[in-house]
């Protein structure tokens, strides 16, 4: 009995294609909840270093003299800590996966952000009635 349902289980994974996706070549199914990869927007940046703290994994470096931005892709596990931690929305999510890399680089971004001045104070002006 065993031979016939071997049979059965071959003939049809031979007639029903591939189980899987050809991805890259096809591209992956995503849903809402895809974790991607992180992106990082410099304009916003203010090098509060609250996302290096959160990362896990310790990929992202952030040098606040330098105002350089670091994320390591290959130690980059796309938890999303980061993107949850950052105020200011710097960091995000994209559900597109990275292409596959071949040697070890690390991104680096220069943060662009300029802080807006304040304005000046009005003198207070002294009240010198009678």
């Amino acid at each position: 009995m065993g031979i016939f349902q071997m049979t059965k289980t071959v003939l049809r994974n031979i007639a029903g294609g591939p189980a899987t996706r050809q991805y890259p070549a096809v591209p992956a199914r995503t849903s809402p909840l895809t974790r991607g990869h992180v992106v990082f927007d410099p304009s916003t940046c203010r090098s509060c270093n609250i996302c290096s703290r959160k990362c896990p994994c310790e990929a992202i470096r952030i040098d606040k003299e330098e105002k350089i931005w670091e994320i390591d892709r290959m130690r980059c596990i796309a938890c999303g800590d980061c993107v949850e931690s950052c105020p200011f929305g710097s960091v995000t999510m994209e559900q597109d996966y990275f292409p596959p890399v071949m040697e070890h680089a690390v991104e680096r971004y220069t943060i662009t952000y300029v802080k807006p001045e304040k304005p000046a104070k009005k003198p207070v002006e002294e009240d010198t009635g009678a």
